[in-house]
């Protein structure tokens, strides 16, 4: 499907208009006659101009959603319009499959890719994805549009393995394995675009930039997120226990509802974060990556653990909509590893209101030591 072909012009000539503005700027970066355009800034464009959801801290498959559409946004260079690029990174599951024969290996990267498909889907509740590329030639962008495809498990062929990658196709697309960055790289073949457009590169851009801000223009900057932390989805010794956190409507005592689960927060994370969360049972407000809101509170001894009243709803959330488990059925860290995930990023917006989502594999413990050597 076109994703930019039903947009409408006044949408599409604004888009074009800031990457115009930002290509324009190259010669701060690059005295090449194609015009640079770094993956970040593309980005935050393209959800400006489109009014999309902007993905792109979630460590998830898409970068940008509108309405139940999920983006992978791309900028390369055209060169012989079949260019190969990144499409996921598996360094943290190399435990998964670094010891597989070769078939093997790859059928498991394979499926890992379409675990993470499944996962950011069920997170965002998208029901079709696509890829938008920025192709970047000679003074001129072209835009192109592709569907997002699961690799088909069952039609893997072409296996060969070369000095430092693995190359497959599945009879619909192009892949390569590198061994060395593990990473997975697609075949994008851009013969037919969307859209082409010219960019003219200021000679000083520097000189024109300078003269734009000592002139009577005011430049606004505002964030609405005041903070930002990482909280674990483990326990102790990196490990998610059958009996409390995500499992915690397993542990004994009392009667509880299936979906009961909390998110730990260590005591670490307190000493170093006082003031992030309001104080023990106070209620305040978590919106959920599906724009969803659920009412959350920090309770239990030490205040270890964030939960949702009613304590089903945040179980409801995560077990149910996004793992996709079955009533009974234990989170392992086998379940966190399958989606490249083991942490929660939480936004903090004000006193009452915070945004959650997903973050990638030892992104607590990263946090949690660049606090450290900062204080």
């Amino acid at each position: 499907m076109s994703f930019y072909n039903i947009q409408t012009r006044t949408q599409q000539n604004l888009y074009k208009e800031y990457l115009q503005i930002i290509g324009s700027l190259s010669n701060l970066f690059s005295n090449s006659d194609t015009p640079y355009l770094y993956y970040r800034i593309a980005e935050k464009m393209f959800c400006k101009a489109f009014n999309a959801s902007d993905l792109s801290r979630g460590d998830v498959s898409y970068d940008a959603k509108k309405d139940n559409l999920g983006i992978g946004l791309k900028t390369y260079l055209r060169s012989n319009n079949k260019s190969i690029q990144k499409i996921a990174e598996f360094n943290k599951d190399k435990i998964l499959y670094d010891n597989l024969s070769l078939s093997k290996k790859i059928h498991k990267i394979a499926e890992l890719r379409n675990h993470r498909l499944s996962f950011t889907n069920n997170l965002y509740d998208i029901k079709k994805s696509i890829y938008h590329c920025i192709v970047r030639d000679k003074g001129r962008f072209f835009i192109h549009e592709e569907d997002t495809n699961k690799i088909d498990l069952e039609s893997i062929q072409n296996i060969k393995q070369k000095k430092s990658s693995i190359t497959f196709d599945d009879g619909l697309h192009e892949y390569s394995f590198s061994l060395s960055k593990s990473t997975l790289m697609k075949r994008f073949n851009t013969f037919d675009f969307l859209d082409s457009f010219d960019v003219n590169i200021i000679e000083d851009p520097l000189e024109s930039l300078y003269a734009l801000i000592n002139s009577n223009q005011q430049i606004m900057t505002n964030s609405h997120i005041k903070d930002t932390v990482y909280l674990p989805l483990y326990g102790g010794g990196y490990k998610v226990y059958n009996n409390s956190g995500l499992n915690q409507w397993n542990a004994n005592g009392r009667s509880r509802n299936e979906d009961e689960v909390y998110i730990p927060i260590p005591k670490k994370f307190h000493s170093l974060k006082p003031n992030f969360f309001p104080s023990k049972d106070i209620i305040f407000t978590l919106n959920l990556p599906n724009n969803e809101k659920i009412q959350v509170k920090v309770c239990q001894s030490n205040s270890k653990a964030l939960m949702s009243n009613p304590n089903k709803d945040l179980g409801k959330w995560l077990l149910r909509d996004v793992f996709k488990l079955q009533r009974g059925e234990l989170v392992t860290n086998n379940t966190l590893l399958r989606y490249g995930i083991d942490s929660v990023r939480i936004d903090k917006i004000n006193n009452i209101e915070y945004n959650i989502n997903f973050s990638k594999l030892d992104s607590y413990e990263n946090f949690i030591s660049n606090l450290e050597n900062s204080q």
